[in-house]
């Protein structure tokens, strides 16, 4: 058995597969996941049919994007709105994503998402975003810190070469 402080306490069944094993976390650090996906096709019709629904979802900096750098951002909203456990006052204007200089997304936040992200302590929120064919995805992990940690962060996000770069284009 691994002595790896997540690793699971007793030899499960498949014990035999060796490696070390990466248990849940207990401790409530991880808030909530959010996973989506969405068509891109699909969007940008959507997009061309109605105009006034990319306006709606995207803020101004969002809608000048690709069509697959656009619905990863739509993915991302509804990615950040599952991982905070749907709040009722949501707003797509209130997230976007940026970039740091080394090209990593992270989100920021404002507004009703923003307090409800305050609201349940959540001082980190991990995005992973990819689009392959027809198809963009986004993952969004909101992890809580103390309460310490959370009052005295900036909401900047990460640092040193991965600081933020501002609103992609």
């Amino acid at each position: 058995m691994s002595t790896f402080p997540t690793a699971t306490p007793e030899p499960g069944p498949t014990e035999g597969f060796g490696g070390r094993a990466f248990a849940p976390r207990q401790d409530g650090a991880v808030a909530g996941v959010g996973v989506d996906v969405v068509d891109i096709a699909r969007l940008t019709s959507m997009f061309e049919r109605t105009p006034a629904l990319a306006e709606r979802l995207l803020t101004d900096g969002e809608r000048n994007l690709s069509d697959a750098s656009r619905a990863a951002r739509v993915a991302a909203k509804e990615a950040v709105g599952k991982a905070l456990g749907a709040p009722g006052d949501f707003s797509w204007q209130d997230v976007t994503v940026e970039r740091t200089v080394t090209r990593r997304p992270y989100l920021r936040l404002r507004g009703a998402t923003l307090r409800a992200a305050e609201a349940q302590n959540i001082t980190h929120l991990h995005l992973s975003l990819s689009h392959d064919g027809d198809v963009a995805t986004a993952i969004v992990i909101a992890e809580r810190g103390p309460a310490a940690q959370a009052a005295s962060g900036n909401g900047v996000g990460p640092t040193g070469t991965d600081a933020p770069a501002g609103p992609s284009r």
